[in-house]
């Protein structure tokens, strides 16, 4: 767990995105870097192969395997809002959950955590039923999963609500809002991929539990696992970045589950 002292912390990223002959992101270069990998189960990306091969090397890595779950949206990639009834929703959510869990059953390891992937994950900050549907789902699985969202989502509080683990995320290669939403990947500084900037984002969250938003105001958000995205243009350098620095700023990296 970290604390703002920057004793320790996690390091996510998304993987598993591609879906059959098609590859997104290096995966392998990834788990040899990050500490907790969220595995797309199908939904929006991903396919039985894919999410073998992922969890297989998780586990060689020593990596914890996370459930990322979404919306049933492969041509958007999960990244467009469905208004689904939060009933289907919650099928949609544990079929994934158990179809990753069982593969990574099969490969020695098993799914420890569970976050929305895209849409999905903007939507449970503040859409009740559709934050609601994804922790029944969990509920209904193993409610001792903890549950990664933005501080304050709706998601996160009613992951507390019900007895649940909810773990606070920051992204260190997303813009904030003042109000400490995600920028929308359509507008400018949704998206940050200079190295530097990333990881001395990552830094501030982990050991001064703040992000700058776009405008310059400062947020507190003290976080336990931090995330680079698979697919943000040179992931794989930003993630090496990322570790190092924050490696140079006393803090050690490690499962938000262990």
């Amino acid at each position: 767990m970290s604390t703002p002292g920057g004793r320790g912390i996690d390091l996510n990223a998304d993987l598993g995105e591609g879906f059959g002959v098609w590859r997104l992101g290096d995966d392998d270069a990834l788990l040899g870097i990050v500490t907790s990998a969220n595995v797309a189960c199908g939904f929006h990306a991903g396919d039985p192969s894919t999410m073998r091969r992922v969890c297989g090397r998780a586990v060689s890595a020593g990596v914890a395997i996370g459930a990322q779950v979404s919306y049933r949206d492969l041509a958007g990639f999960g990244r467009r809002f469905l208004d689904v009834e939060p009933a289907q929703l919650a099928d949609d959510v544990l079929y994934q959950l158990a179809a990753l869990d069982g593969i990574a059953r099969a490969a020695g390891g098993r799914v420890s955590y569970v976050k929305p992937h895209g849409a999905l994950y903007n939507a449970a900050v503040g859409h009740a039923g559709h934050a609601r549907a994804v922790l029944d789902a969990v509920l209904a699985f193993d409610r001792r999963l903890p549950v990664l969202g933005l501080p304050g989502s709706e998601l996160l509080r009613g992951a507390e609500a019900a007895g649940m683990r909810p773990v606070v995320e920051g992204f260190a290669d997303r813009g904030y809002t003042a109000e400490g939403s995600l920028v929308p990947r359509r507008e400018p500084g949704a998206v940050i991929d200079d190295p530097a900037v990333v990881a001395e984002r990552a830094v501030r969250m982990a050991t001064e539990g703040v992000v700058v938003a776009v405008d310059g105001s400062r947020l507190l958000m003290p976080v336990e696992s931090v995330c680079v995205h698979g697919d943000t243009p040179g992931a794989v350098g930003l993630a090496r970045a990322v570790r190092s620095a924050l490696a140079d700023a006393g803090v050690s990296l490690a499962p938000f589950t262990g």
